[in-house]
């Protein structure tokens, strides 16, 4: 018993100091290629295999033929070890590199492809993250796109909305104070119109600036979606009734939600404005709500004749008005924007879809909370 004990521990220390040595020179080379580290640690595994077996051997006294056997079949086991370790190191570092050339798309703006070879799983799976974050980075460059595009439209088009009215009060305003206006009290009148109109402009930027800057705060409270509805309806009932336009309610169920009763007013009476301003004079718009699972579906309906399909993701970005042409239907485009940012601050969902005649608009909204 005592002589395997011994024969162990000059195996261990053989082999521990094989691992010392080896333990410093990955420190001393944790710089260098995969290929070199590999081929240190295969050194440490072999040599701390040799140093023990030669420390054993010599620990036995083993016979001079003996010990030269034993040395030289450790010694070639230790070439052939290297020498694996050496060529695998190539394998793997070959497939690294073709990964980090594929990798380098990304600052190009491109997209990855992973290379089409052979690699280890550690490989494989980082080639997998690469092309899910290719994916992710390429949505967020298209988000990007878009959303540039829809502010320098918002540029384009707050830029000729305020210059107009800017130019009619200038002319109106210099009219009456060199007394050339016939009728300063219908001068005075338009000015005040057009001050309205500036006033709305403005308060709906500013609206959509608190939304885009996460600044809009809630109070929500505890009401029926028929009461706000039919308060909605009733606000819009004038307007409707100067373009002409029949304006139902369809079917309103007594649901109650936890909103805020101001901003979601805001957001049913730019659904009915937008709505009846694109509605033909004798067409109808129709407000319903009704529960749907654990929801609450508010829809507007108008009879525009549909929103082309290449359109209907645009519906709610901001400044966008369906149009290109300079001078489109009233409004800033800035309403459905300000929908949107309402509607998703409540943890709700927006949504447009062509029906027969027009489209439907719909705010999905959570119910409240039991009593």
């Amino acid at each position: 018993m005592y002589d395997v004990l011994l024969m162990a521990l000059f195996a261990f220390l053989g082999a521990a100091a094989a691992g010392l040595l080896g333990a410093a020179a990955l420190l001393l080379l944790r710089h260098r290629s995969l290929t070199v580290s590999l081929t240190v640690v295969s050194a440490v595994a072999v040599t701390a295999m040799l140093a023990g077996t030669l420390a054993v051997a010599w620990a036995m006294f083993l016979s001079p033929h003996d010990l030269t056997v034993v040395t030289t079949v450790v010694a070639m086991a230790a070439v052939v070890s290297l020498a694996t370790a050496l060529l695998l190191g190539r394998w793997v570092v070959a497939r690294s590199r073709a990964l980090t050339l594929a990798a380098r798309s990304f600052g190009d703006g491109g997209s990855f492809a992973a290379p089409d070879i052979a690699a280890t799983a550690e490989l494989t799976a980082l080639a997998c993250e690469l092309e899910v974050t290719s994916r992710k980075l390429a949505a967020s460059r298209d988000r990007e796109r878009a959303l540039e595009t829809s502010r320098r439209e918002l540029v384009a088009w707050i830029s000729h909305d305020l210059r107009t009215p800017l130019a009619g009060l200038r002319a109106m305003s210099e009219a009456l104070e060199d007394g050339m206006a016939a009728d300063p009290d219908r001068y005075l009148r338009q000015i005040r119109t057009e001050v309205e109109r500036l006033n709305d402009m403005v308060g709906d930027l500013f609206e959509l600036s608190r939304i885009h800057a996460g600044a809009l705060a809630l109070t929500p409270s505890r009401m029926s979606v028929y009461d706000l509805v039919g308060d909605a309806i009733a606000g819009a009932d004038a307007l409707a009734r100067e373009h002409g336009v029949r304006l139902i309610g369809d079917r309103i169920d007594a649901v109650p939600v936890d909103v805020d009763g101001k901003e979601m007013s805001r957001v049913l009476g730019n659904l009915l404005v937008n709505a009846i301003r694109r509605t033909p004079a004798d067409g109808t718009v129709a407000v319903a709500a009704w529960r749907d699972g654990e929801g609450v579906v508010v829809s507007v309906t108008d009879g525009c004749g549909g929103i082309p399909e290449a359109d209907l993701g645009r519906v709610f970005d901001t400044g966008w008005r369906g149009t290109s042409a300079r001078t489109p239907p009233a409004g800033a485009g800035l309403g459905l924007a300000i929908v949107r940012g309402i509607v998703e601050a409540h943890q709700g969902r927006a949504s447009v879809r062509n029906v027969v005649g027009g489209c439907r608009f719909e705010v999905l909204l959570p119910l409240a909370a039991p009593a």
